[in-house]
């Protein structure tokens, strides 16, 4: 086969990993912003598709099947997200005369809608929760509400990704929730039906991995852990799933087999539940019709190569699955360009270092010099570690999050190695409501992280290196009794004068002695310091603050979603004044405080930069 890979980034490096190996020839397509991408180089033909806008590049069928044509592919690979649950797309590869590496576009419009697929799923036994989708009347959908008893779930139809969904607590908030659930659904999936269901306190989200071919078998891989979410998407995942009794796994992975084979299911697929904490009962949640995100843990547990088996199954093979064995355990950390001390705000930059330990795998989109930019989504790289059991397989992770370096940009590394030390994940205990309900603790210490670098630059200064080129006298000052030390001046955030205790710590991190640059870690956060020479001044900059004086400015790159203020207007402390769009998530920004607006100086659409000016406030009636 020649395989197009009708996506970007990690899954598109994972697919070319494993095509090559079977002897397959690949073929990338890219947007503008991804010209100098990875993925880009290691397929054998890459082609331009289009600028950065997605409607125009990774989600046009008309451009992706024209370089399909020039590249004479023969088979369509679509990775996750973008078009890979796309009936329509699949139809017209198929059409087309290639062969389509996914299930077959009946099963995809089977599942693709959220309230087709509780039908289907209720039909072949397997158990959902009590809700109502017979109606997107208002009164009708508020009296559902009222029948099945608050906490309600309101939540979009179609589509995925923890788009449309809302909760409400209570009766007085459930025509807020209904209203936002279905204006988010309208503007993402252009489809505003919405389910009305049971909220469950205490929910895990718990998923089953099923693999079919066109012969109708179908098999169950095993389940997976995915309770670990911020605004319904998953950070963390594991394999197998812990602390399930044996009735309600067992039942779990027949029913998910049960629904899979009602629908000729003949790929990669998973089934995704909600169990309930407290009873142990299980749930429907939807099924995702492509490969998962999550999809490398259960490939440490069985030994499969679940992309191989999509081509074999897709090449019209017969699968025989019937005597897999599970061993181990395995976690898997979404590494996310985004900074979790400031509400998980996604990050942009250039990729000056990276360093990954060895013994992981490590399914990444970027390497050293790599932009990451706003135009997609925020993951960077899956960082998968396992072991023989569950407390093996996350100390392990944990000192792999200890070892990572990425320098230029901040990720969410180091809230991973929070996260896996906390108690309810220790214990597999953690629902999705933990991160929602948990306290962060304060940001990584970059007091820590200059002593570090300090002891990093000595090291490797002291072999070969004149101190007078290192260090900066600052007479004898001593630190603790009778110990003299000397002093290094470091520059990142804030300017440190850094006491040097030692020249041989081994401490993870990068030296560069020309550019007078160390890179370290602490608790998985990178951190970036220059060395500073005697002459030199360090003006650390101020950073983009929404809400700096005077004006309201974007946080970070990104697309300005709506436009909630109007020139003369009149707003008050906390009121939202703009949406932005970045990194597929939504941001509002709020006024500090009261004030008068002087001038909007965007519109709904318009690509803005970190620190762009979008309003501006009269001088008698600055938001401070």
């Amino acid at each position: 086969m020649r395989i197009l890979i009708a996506n970007r980034g990690e899954i598109s490096r994972r697919i070319i990993r494993t095509a090559h190996r079977l002897g397959h020839q690949t073929v990338a397509v890219f947007a503008d912003p991804d010209a100098g991408m990875p993925f880009v180089d290691e397929a054998q033909i890459a082609i331009r598709i289009g600028p950065s806008a997605l409607s125009e590049s990774y989600l046009s069928t008309d451009a992706i099947l024209s370089a399909a044509t020039s590249a004479d592919a023969t088979a369509v690979h679509p990775g996750y997200g973008f078009l890979s649950e796309n009936a329509e797309f699949a139809q017209a590869v198929v059409d087309a005369g290639l062969t389509w590496i996914g299930p077959h576009p009946g099963a995809i419009v089977a599942m693709g809608s959220k309230i087709q697929a509780r039908r289907l799923a209720e039909a072949a036994g397997v158990p959902i929760i009590p809700g109502f989708d017979e109606s997107q009347d208002p009164e009708e959908l508020r009296a559902a509400a009222d029948r099945i008893g608050f906490p309600v779930l309101v939540k979009a139809s179609a589509g995925g990704g923890g788009k449309g969904i809302r909760i409400a607590d209570d009766p007085a908030r459930f025509d807020g929730a209904l209203l936002a659930a279905m204006e988010e659904a309208r503007r993402s999936f252009g489809d505003d039906r919405v389910i009305i269901e049971r909220y469950i306190t205490r929910p895990r989200h718990v998923e089953v991995q099923v693999m079919g071919d066109r012969h109708g078998n179908v098999f169950d891989l095993g389940t997976r852990e995915c309770s670990v979410q911020r605004r319904y998407q998953k950070l963390l995942e594991e394999a197998p799933a812990p602390n399930l009794d044996d009735a309600t796994r067992t039942g779990m992975r027949k029913s998910a087999v049960s629904l899979a084979g009602s629908i000729g299911y003949d790929s990669a697929g998973t089934v995704e539940y909600v169990v309930d904490d407290d009873t142990g009962e299980f749930f429907f949640l939807e099924m995702n019709t492509r490969l998962q995100v999550e999809h490398p843990v259960t490939e440490y547990v069985t030994g499969l190569d679940l992309v191989e088996l999509q081509v074999r199954a897709a090449a019209g093979e017969i699968l025989d699955l019937g005597h897999i064995s599970f061993d181990g355990h395995a976690f898997e950390a979404r590494i996310n360009a985004e900074d979790a001390w400031a509400g998980f705000a996604p990050q942009a930059g250039r990729v000056t270092d990276l360093v990954v330990p060895p013994d992981v795998r490590w399914d990444s989109g970027i390497v050293a010099g790599s932009e990451v930019t706003s135009h997609y989504d925020p993951m960077v790289a899956k960082l998968v570690v396992g072991g023989s059991d569950r407390e093996t397989a996350r100390l392990r992770l944990g000192a792999a999050l200890d070892g990572i370096v990425i320098g230029g940009i901040t990720t969410n590394a180091g809230f991973h190695r929070w996260l896996i030390d906390q108690p309810p994940l220790v214990a597999g205990r953690v629902t999705t409501r933990f991160l929602d309900e948990a306290e962060l603790p304060p940001p990584p210490d970059e007091q820590e992280a200059a002593r570090r670098a300090a002891a990093l630059w000595a090291a490797h200064a002291a072999a070969g290196r004149a101190e007078g080129e290192v260090w900066q006298a600052l007479g004898t000052m001593r630190f603790t009794p009778h110990r003299p030390h000397r002093v290094l001046h470091l520059g990142g955030r804030d300017v440190h004068d850094v006491e040097v205790e030692s020249p041989d710590s081994a401490w993870t991190g990068v030296v560069d002695l020309a550019g007078r640059r160390v890179v370290v870690t602490v608790a998985g956060h990178s951190h970036t310091f220059r060395v500073l020479t005697r002459s030199e001044r360090w003006a650390p900059g101020t950073g983009a603050v929404h809400g700096a004086a005077g004006a309201i400015q974007a946080p970070f790159p990104g697309v300005v979603a709506d436009v909630r203020v109007a020139s003369g207007q009149t707003v008050e402390s906390g009121e939202t004044l703009i949406v932005m769009d970045a990194m597929k998530m939504l941001y509002p920004l709020h006024a500090l405080g009261g004030g008068t607006v002087a001038e909007v100086r965007v519109a709904p659409g318009e690509t803005v930069v970190g620190g762009q000016i979008l309003v501006t406030f009269s001088e008698n009636g600055d938001p401070e």
